[in-house]
């Protein structure tokens, strides 16, 4: 019987444990240049103004940020997010929260959590992530309007006032 290495794996396991950043001991010019994922180039080519796929085309934002909504959103976050996404750009089970409002739309992140199934079959940003999370996000059955609070909370956490 013809035994397998692994070796894909391994090497998938090396590229998520390499520390890509800036290394407080150096100087700016002499930090290792910082490594692209895969997910990355998509979304380069891709383009950040992708609305990804589902009836969100246009999503009205307030501004200043709404504090109901926000409170809201992060109840949700916290029943509901919390045990897969951390709110920094850390990876747990799912990508971290910091800057998704910047990386992404809002149209593409409310198509996002209400049309996970869909996103996931036909939107290539969302297919690239799949490459570094390596789990589908399951249907957490969201309404229009707690997706949209869940967004006010996520730009709150971006910094957003």
């Amino acid at each position: 019987m013809k035994r397998t290495t692994g070796i894909p794996l391994l090497a998938l396991v090396v590229l998520l444990g390499i520390h890509c950043g800036n290394n407080p001991g150096q100087p700016v010019s002499q930090q290792a240049p910082a490594v692209r994922t895969k997910a990355d180039t998509v979304v380069m080519l891709a383009g950040n103004n992708s609305k990804g796929v589902g009836r969100f085309s246009h999503i009205a934002l307030t501004h200043p940020l709404d504090p109901k909504m926000v409170e809201s959103g992060q109840r949700i976050y916290q029943s509901k997010c919390f045990a897969c996404h951390l709110l920094s750009g850390e990876i747990l089970v799912g990508p971290g929260w910091k800057d998704v409002t910047h990386r992404r739309t809002p149209e593409w992140i409310m198509n996002w959590i209400t049309n996970t199934k869909v996103m996931l079959d036909k939107d290539q940003a969302a297919q690239a992530d799949m490459v570094v999370c390596l789990i589908r996000m399951p249907n957490q059955d969201l309404t229009d309007e707690e997706a949209r609070e869940v967004l006010e909370f996520m730009r709150k956490n971006d910094g957003e006032q």
